[in-house]
């Protein structure tokens, strides 16, 4: 009995603990679901705005006329691949760390190319360690609100790789976050910026004069835009920003789907112990009526023996 009300106060222990790392994962999780949602909206006029560039540069080019080739955009054969694998610094996460994992080793075992890792978060580079994988470089420790600076960072980091030459294609592999329930590995192209309407061809025309880009919207009558002070420097000034919210995006991504997968996980632990300490009592009452039980019998074995020997 002793045994078990010091391993029913063990595990009431580690309910508390439980149950205070889900309030905080809870905490964590609002600010970096309400950072996501916040830098969606940049990111994708951003990328708005890139698209209309790109595409009108394109007829441009199609049109014999002089048009500027922006590295960002220009793909080239592809000879060495970097995988930027984004994990977290710290485990009781559940299988946020192991899914993330697994997809980058998947796609590392049908990679048919020469490739490197690039690890963002301890857990991650820790795997690729032990295994003897190649790794390029590492960052680790992004803490738990992401700085825009630090993903800048890795962002000039990774384009200053693409554009000497050093990798030909980079890769981001994260989780990405859809909902509290539901977060899924993903893998992405960051460089060359392929995903952009005509990317890989000319970009925007040489000048400094003002020009007026028309774009289709949608079927309705043609929109004009006027970039000051010419398409080519917006061009060049905003395809390294895109670079830089693409890392930023997918890093806030990753943070909130930890921080689900974390209280995810406490709330599981903490549910798990309340059913723990519950059977753990059941044998406990078991145990103590047991031995009340047997008390009684000896008191009333006893007392007839007393009675048989008074006889």
């Amino acid at each position: 009995m002793r045994d078990i009300k010091r391993r029913i106060a063990s595990v009431r222990n580690i309910q508390q603990i439980t149950k205070a790392m889900e309030l905080v994962s809870a905490t964590k999780l609002r600010r970096a679901q309400t950072a996501v949602l916040t830098a969606r909206p940049y990111a994708e006029k951003l990328e708005e705005v890139l698209t209309r560039l790109v595409a009108a540069n394109r007829a441009r080019a199609r049109g014999k006329k002089q048009a500027v080739r922006h590295p960002l955009l220009e793909g080239r054969a592809v000879k060495k691949v970097a995988y930027v694998v984004i994990t977290a610094d710290r485990g009781l996460a559940g299988a946020y760390n192991t899914n993330v994992i697994r997809r980058a080793e998947q796609t590392l075992a049908a990679e048919e190319r020469e490739w490197a890792l690039i690890t963002v978060g301890r857990k991650g580079r820790d795997h690729f360690h032990r295994r003897g994988r190649p790794i390029h470089s590492e960052y680790l420790y992004m803490g738990d609100d992401i700085d825009f600076l630090r993903a800048r960072e890795i962002s000039r980091a990774l384009t200053d790789l693409y554009v000497s030459g050093t990798f030909d294609e980079v890769n981001l592999i994260y989780t990405q976050f859809i909902s509290t329930g539901s977060q899924r590995p993903t893998m992405v192209r960051l460089l060359p910026l392929s995903g952009l309407d005509g990317a890989g061809e000319a970009g925007a025309e040489e000048g400094t004069e003002e020009e007026a880009v028309s774009a289709d919207d949608g079927g309705e009558s043609p929109v004009e835009y006027i970039y000051e002070p010419s398409p080519a420097e917006v061009l060049g000034l905003l395809l390294p920003r895109h670079v830089d919210m693409q890392v930023y995006r997918a890093l806030l991504e990753a943070k909130a789907s930890e921080h689900a997968a974390r209280m995810r996980a406490m709330r599981a632990a903490t549910d798990n112990a309340t059913e723990m300490i519950r059977t753990l009592t059941l044998s406990f009452n078991r145990a103590r009526q047991a031995a009340i039980t047997k008390e009684i019998a000896e008191i009333v074995g006893g007392a007839e023996a007393l009675n048989v020997g008074a006889v």
